[in-house]
């Protein structure tokens, strides 16, 4: 499978953006999916994942209650809805696939093997 991520853009604080991985090459049946993301000088760090199969779903404790994961199975795409967006949210956005996710583990981004190229998402204050 193949990812493209998509729906980058520059919005002001306490606005909304949302971002979409949609998957080539095969479907996202059996894989968990998941969005990370990395700003300049920080570590990439988990954001929010879906496994495909059932819809459970894991959130990064800074983004609960503002950022929503869905899943479209007709367009074999994963959004990322990102409400009440901060400028600590700036950051290359990357979504990733893998097979055999477990729960706990759905924040760890060594349990992905495949990768998108990211988007960039700016929050001006």
């Amino acid at each position: 499978v193949q990812l493209q991520a998509s729906g980058g853009g520059l919005v002001q604080t306490g606005g909304s953006l949302r971002v979409s991985c949609t998957a080539s090459g095969d479907t996202f049946r059996g894989y968990t999916v998941g969005w990370f993301r990395q700003s300049l000088g920080r570590d990439r760090e988990f954001v929010a994942a879906v496994r495909w199969s059932g819809g459970h779903t894991s959130y990064e404790d800074s983004v609960k209650g503002r950022f929503t994961i869905s899943r479209d199975n007709g367009k074999n795409t994963v959004y990322l809805q990102m409400n009440s967006l901060k400028p600590e949210d700036t950051a290359v956005y990357y979504c990733a696939a893998g097979r055999g996710v477990i729960l706990s583990n759905m924040h760890n981004s060594r349990a992905y093997t495949v990768w998108g190229q990211g988007t960039l998402v700016t929050v001006s204050s």
